[in-house]
């Protein structure tokens, strides 16, 4: 039996069909190397603050890893839009990844509000650490199930009111406007129901609306109300730990995926390490913040016995409008588990 060689036309074809495949092939290659080695990284921080710093401190690690190659860049100051946006940004892959708080982090997992949005439930950062450990793991998990690899876990700080006239009670707030963040109708709904005007808006706005008169109090960390001039135009501080600000640095996960093995454990361990110092700044920085202020004017208002019971009786009054709603039912009781847990160690 004999067998004829293909026609010539045909066999050009052939060759040019595999000549093809192998320059998809290619491109998908440059590609997908291309996309290693840029990372850009968006967040509210302020430029060359303690928290931007560890993240460029990250990029060099994670640029060292491959060799020295690679472009991180990251956008501060809220140049990306406001925490709500870059989770979106993200999504469509114009930022592999972001610094942000709970508002940014439950547009992804909205299990995540229970370590910053129920007020004075927390006692100290013994407390917090203990219950972001207990949660970590499986919070951890539910990130990577939508996408997103979480790489470090910082805070920013307690919440602070600063607000433009002297208040120590609840009801001294009702006649003032609150910034609110616009990603969270659900607190505006909860503030209007109990007889407090919040305004939406975003980061960007704050200063801005507070000279306006469009808003008169802004809940902040003591650290960015020195940052932003907040104490300017608000030169009122109520002194308590209304709730503390937890954040997270993640990448999405395709852009973990485009990573080397040795790649990623360097991008982990960075993560941790910034995570870390973070934490261990934003903590000192309270005290240095407010201390700054008070040099320039700001007016400290400590709540006394009385004033802090009708304080610790509205956080009461919030935590079943915030169950179910701004906090998944679940994790609302997966935190005063672990919490009742801690405490009951702590007394013993």
């Amino acid at each position: 039996m004999t067998t004829t060689s293909p026609p010539i036309a045909l066999r050009r074809r052939q060759i040019g069909l595999a000549l093809a495949g192998f320059a998809i092939s290619g491109t998908g290659q440059a590609q997908a190397q291309q996309q290693l080695q840029q990372l850009r990284i968006g967040s509210l921080v302020p430029r060359n603050s303690p928290y931007h710093q560890q993240l460029l401190v990250l990029g060099e690690a994670w640029r060292a890893a491959q060799g020295g190659q690679g472009r991180f860049t990251v956008f501060t100051d809220g140049s990306q839009g406001g925490e709500a946006e870059m989770a979106r940004r993200m999504r469509i892959g114009q930022l592999q990844g972001a610094l942000m708080s709970v508002v940014g982090l439950r547009e992804i997992e909205p299990g995540i509000a229970a370590l910053q949005n129920l007020p004075l439930l927390f006692r100290d950062w013994d407390e917090v650490d203990h219950v972001r450990e207990k949660m970590r793991a499986s919070m951890e998990q539910r990130f990577a199930d939508r996408g997103f690899v979480v790489l470090g876990w910082g805070d920013a700080g307690w919440v602070r009111f600063f607000s433009k006239e002297a208040a120590v009670r609840p009801d001294d707030y009702k006649r003032m406007k609150f910034f609110a963040w616009g990603s969270e109708p659900e607190q505006q709904a909860i503030m209007k129901s109990l007889g407090y005007t919040p305004v939406p808006l975003e980061t960007a706005d704050v200063l801005r609306s507070l000279q306006t008169g469009m808003i008169s109090v802004v809940p902040s960390t003591p650290y960015f109300a020195l940052a932003g001039q907040i104490y300017d135009s608000a030169p009122h501080m109520l002194d308590i730990n209304w709730a503390p600000i937890v954040g997270a640095l993640v990448v999405t996960r395709k852009a973990w995926d485009g990573m080397a093995p040795a790649v990623q454990q360097a991008l982990r361990t960075a993560g941790e390490q910034a995570g870390r110092q973070m934490r261990i700044q934003a903590r000192a920085e309270v005290d240095e913040a407010v201390a700054a202020m008070k040099k320039r004017g700001l007016v400290v208002h400590t709540p006394n016995a009385e004033q802090m019971r009708e304080w610790n009786a509205l956080a009461e009054a919030l935590y079943p409008r915030i169950r179910g709603s701004m906090v998944p039912a679940e994790t609302f009781d997966e935190v005063f588990a672990h919490l009742k847990a801690f405490r009951a160690s702590r007394a013993r």
